[in-house]
């Protein structure tokens, strides 16, 4: 079955009385993995990183790209949160991962999150904000476990995703998107990760392709097909990483895992390694979305902690208007007017 291609211009025309809902969570136990799959939110977020990644393809960080104030709005809140942990410096504590210092940023995350947001969008989507600002809260890791993963990183896609679907962005913003908006979000996640010591959430990180990130490699990859010089081999070459990792996030990605691992690359990142073998980006890319839909959107321990609303409901695809949004058994109470 082929992926539909993200129906951008469809949904930015969302109807003047749409209902908004605070999202919740909809996948209770690993059978409900199946209505996941065939529902309209699976087909919408899958559809939005490919339509992304087409975006990107062959352009580096630095590429010429409109910049509409809104993308350069988000980027500033983003600026600000990272502000926010310079203000709350780490705890001294004598365990090695899970700085206690996470929860208080993430708090003030949850207490001003929602004014932030309506300070980057216009008057008229601020009844918007109850429903995509959860996606928000959930973009930069638990504050229980102190720990960061995949469903972090996909939570914070899909506040994107929802943004377009609001119309906040429109299509001529993709391409910023990913270069600003996007890889802007990822030096904040990491540096959050560093200064707060934060556990990759699983056992394994990412099924062990990276124990934080996936969907930078699926773009970073995008941005180097087609590029004349650098092959999947020459990745793991250090004045390669050295001379382009600030310009395409693949490379930016393996600057990271070197710094924070010790030891062979071989040996601490092995799957990552064997992309190193593939004969072209562009396998390194199909191969990446095929091994992300297996291994992040089909795994429960993931999935289980998506929220779903009106933007991007459980539904199955193609469903009537009228069903979408039941499987949260609404009460009135979650409505946002």
């Amino acid at each position: 079955m082929s992926t539909p291609k993200f129906p951008i211009k469809e949904i930015q025309l969302l109807p003047d009385q749409h209902e908004f809902v605070v999202p919740k969570k909809g996948i209770k136990v690993p059978m409900d993995i199946g209505v996941w799959q065939k529902s309209e939110a699976y087909f919408e977020y899958l559809g939005f990183i490919l339509a992304l990644n087409e975006a990107v393809q062959g352009k580096a960080l630095d590429v010429e790209c409109l910049e509409s104030p809104l993308v350069s709005t988000v980027v500033q809140m983003l600026n600000k949160f990272d502000e926010w942990i310079t203000e709350i410096p780490p705890t001294e504590q004598p365990q090695r991962f899970g700085n206690k210092s996470f929860r208080t940023w993430h708090e003030r995350l949850q207490q001003n999150g929602a004014e932030e947001l309506k300070q980057v969008l216009p008057e008229k989507l601020h009844r918007a904000v109850p429903e995509i600002v959860q996606y928000l809260y959930e973009s930069f890791g638990n504050p229980t476990r102190i720990d960061y993963g995949t469903g972090h990183e996909m939570a914070f896609l899909m506040f994107l995703c929802c943004m377009f679907k609001i119309g906040a962005f429109k299509e001529e913003d993709k391409v910023a998107v990913v270069i600003k908006v996007f890889n802007r979000y990822l030096e904040l996640a990491r540096r959050l990760q560093l200064i707060y010591r934060m556990e990759p959430a699983g056992s394994h990180g990412v099924w062990s392709l990276d124990d934080y990130q996936f969907v930078p490699f699926i773009w970073g990859s995008a941005q180097l097909i087609g590029h004349p010089r650098i092959e999947p081999r020459h990745f793991i070459d250090q004045g390669i990483i050295q001379s382009y990792s600030k310009k395409y996030m693949f490379l930016g990605c393996i600057e990271f895992i070197s710094k924070v691992k010790i030891g062979p690359f071989a040996e601490h990142s092995n799957q990552l390694w064997n992309v190193s073998a593939v004969s072209s980006w562009s396998k390194v890319n199909s191969g990446l979305i095929k091994m992300y839909k297996a291994e992040v959107l089909s795994k429960f321990p993931v999935i289980q902690h998506v929220f779903f609303g009106s933007l991007l409901p459980l539904t199955p695809m193609n469903a009537p208007p009228k069903h979408r949004g039941a499987h949260l058994n609404e009460s009135p109470s979650s409505k946002v007017e």
